[in-house]
């Protein structure tokens, strides 16, 4: 299918708010976003349900399916990837999986550096670099002094823009950039990340580090 004729829903629970959008080629049909820490589970599926009836669009006739994978809020994260997986099931439609520090840097396209930040706590970031929308590192999860050096050695002058909810953590050593402290990808642009990709691109949970919820005794909860 041609990317004119490819219709994409794409859906973002892995950060601060609660998102979708769907697209037909480069037309932008329809988008929600909602702010939210919380609550991602009951509000999701209305949420892509307004989303699609406000596009004109019945879920039959969507090409693929994108979400966001991580890093990000480990229950957030399960909510976003359970409703696109059973979504992609139930459509016998691929299913995209999108890493949320890319979905991030494609919500604040450009020239130069794009910095792609999310505060992971604990005095640690969660970080991907974008030259010119190439990623030049993968995504990582630094402590902010390490996060800092990185960036002090990548960054040579130009045209730098720190992007997320982790932004502003590492703007000190970034002087004069223009700082984009979104608290979540644009959903528009997680959906045109989603048609770019190959069908094949699986939506694995990508998680940097441990889950922060333990279980009784102090034990971590198991991988998935």
């Amino acid at each position: 299918m041609s990317n004119d004729a490819m219709i994409v829903l794409a859906l973002d629970t892995a950060l601060g708010a609660c998102s979708a959008a769907v697209l037909r080629g480069g037309d932008v049909l329809a988008t929600l976003s909602e702010p939210m820490m919380r609550g991602h589970q009951e509000r999701l599926a209305p949420l892509v349900q307004e989303t699609m009836a406000e596009g004109g669009i019945a879920f039959a006739d969507v090409s693929r399916i994108g979400v966001t994978v991580g890093p990000g809020s480990f229950t957030g994260l399960r909510v976003g990837l359970a409703f696109a997986k059973g979504l992609s099931l139930a459509l016998d439609r691929p299913c995209i999986g999108v890493g949320t520090l890319e979905a991030l840097a494609a919500s604040a396209p450009g020239p130069g550096l794009t910095v792609a930040a999310i505060d992971a706590k604990r005095g640690q970031v969660y970080l991907q670099l974008f030259q010119d929308g190439v990623a030049v590192m993968a995504p990582d999860v630094l402590p902010l002094e390490i996060a800092a050096a990185r960036l002090a050695e990548v960054w040579t002058g130009g045209p730098v823009r720190p992007v997320g909810p982790g932004a502003a953590l590492l703007a000190s050593v970034l002087p004069g950039a223009d700082l984009d402290e979104r608290a979540a990808p644009d959903p528009v642009a997680l959906a045109r990340l989603t048609a770019t990709k190959p069908a094949d691109v699986l939506a694995r949970p990508l998680y940097l580090r441990a889950p922060d919820a333990k279980l009784p005794g102090g034990l971590d909860l198991p991988a998935p």
